[in-house]
């Protein structure tokens, strides 16, 4: 009876999702609006919702039920109803390793490859590890934080003391297990919410004291505040196409002590010389906007939503963006261009374009496998504009 109640609330919500919005805004509306489910369904539901889009496009000549029975027993080692009923061989084995049930489900299933979990998998960048890279999408990936070197000792101890599971990674970076609460426990300001990944590009910034830098799709400004933090002493530019993210970065930045700082509405897609024709700078970020193919380990319904034709129209618009700023930057200063995606035409074959059609030239770029440390996959390249 649990199970059947279980799958009616699954498919009830599989019905009503069209992947318009992203899982995590679509559910809250949804259980608000379905408000007879208690605070039991509602974690049984989210949780058979988010093992289901694991699986992505795996298995298909099953029906929902089955798939739904193999993708949880997958990405859990504690039991499911629905997973008991359909499938009680596995009972035994929900606390084996994901490799090990994998070999289990292959087993039973000789159709199931994983190769069909990521969709426009031959898109991918060269050098990752593809096995490794969809085994990773049936774990949520970490929580990850940065806080300011020196302060890791005080904050592990913080977290410690309220028995939350903390994992020191380097001097400032710590990972928690996603969906930890963390707005109770520590002070507004004393960490910026930021994976793993993403805290690893700054190795690509080398900012010097007194330089002008400018993000140029800042968003919610992540990335400025990265920059921020490995030099204090520079003058800030944020620019995005959404006024709505630069309210959100006003609160961080005041969060995190930037006080100095300008802030303009651009779309950078147009010229902009009218705006930014005096302005020199000595670094430009462009965290681009892209497929966020690297992260769908968060975002796992895009593994069935996804459309292809999406990837050569961001590569489009990353390649408008760089050669649009690059005339603001100064002469033997970097760009450092940097995506969220795991596709070659988003990363690898942007940087060939902007090396044959502008004055740069590259000094590294790499792709962060963020598969080997539970964290997205990313890409970053540091670009020297020449002087010609």
């Amino acid at each position: 009876m649990r199970a059947d109640h279980q799958l009616r609330a699954f498919e009830q919500i599989l019905t009503h999702y069209d992947g318009s919005l992203p899982l995590h805004r679509f559910l809250p509306g949804y259980f608000k609006q379905n408000k007879q489910m208690g605070s039991s369904d509602r974690r049984w539901a989210t949780r058979h919702v988010y093992s289901f889009f694991r699986l992505g496009k795996a298995l298909l000549q099953l029906n929902q039920e089955q798939r739904l029975s193999i993708a949880d027993f997958l990405c859990h080692n504690t039991l499911s109803p629905i997973v008991e009923k359909n499938f009680p061989e596995f009972i035994d084995q929900i606390q084996l390793s994901l490799l090990e049930k994998l070999e289990k489900v292959k087993e039973k299933f000789p159709a199931f490859a994983l190769t069909d979990v990521y969709p426009h998998h031959e898109k991918l960048s060269e050098s990752l590890n593809k096995e490794d890279f969809f085994i990773s999408f049936f774990t949520q990936p970490d929580l990850f934080i940065r806080v300011a070197e020196g302060q890791a000792g005080q904050i592990i101890d913080q977290l410690k003391g309220k028995n939350i599971d903390v994992r020191q990674v380097s001097k400032t970076a710590l990972a928690l297990a996603n969906g930890t609460k963390l707005e109770t426990i520590l002070k507004e300001g004393s960490y910026q919410v930021q994976d793993l990944s993403s805290q690893y590009t700054g190795e690509y910034f080398l900012p010097n004291k007194w330089d002008k830098w400018w993000d140029c799709c800042a968003a919610s400004g992540g990335k400025t505040l990265l920059l921020h933090s490995l030099e204090p002493v520079i003058e800030l530019l944020v620019s995005d196409l959404r006024e709505s993210v630069l309210l959100n970065l006003d609160e961080r930045f005041r969060l995190a002590g930037i006080r100095k700082y300008h802030k303009k509405e651009l779309d950078l897609l147009r010229n902009n010389d009218q705006i930014l024709h005096h302005y020199q700078f000595d670094g430009i970020i462009l965290d681009a906007p892209c497929t966020g193919s690297g992260t769908w380990g968060r975002t796992p319904e895009m593994l069935t939503f996804f459309e292809e034709r999406k990837i050569d129209q961001f590569a489009t618009i990353q390649k408008a963006i760089a050669t649009n700023v690059i005339k603001y930057l100064k002469p033997g200063k970097p760009l450092v261009y940097i995506t969220c995606s795991a596709f070659a035409a988003e990363n690898e074959d942007v940087v060939n374009h902007l090396l044959e059609t502008l004055p740069l030239t590259l000094e590294k770029m790499e792709l962060i496998k963020g598969y080997q440390n539970n964290a997205d996959t990313m890409f970053v390249a540091r670009l020297i504009k020449r002087q010609d």
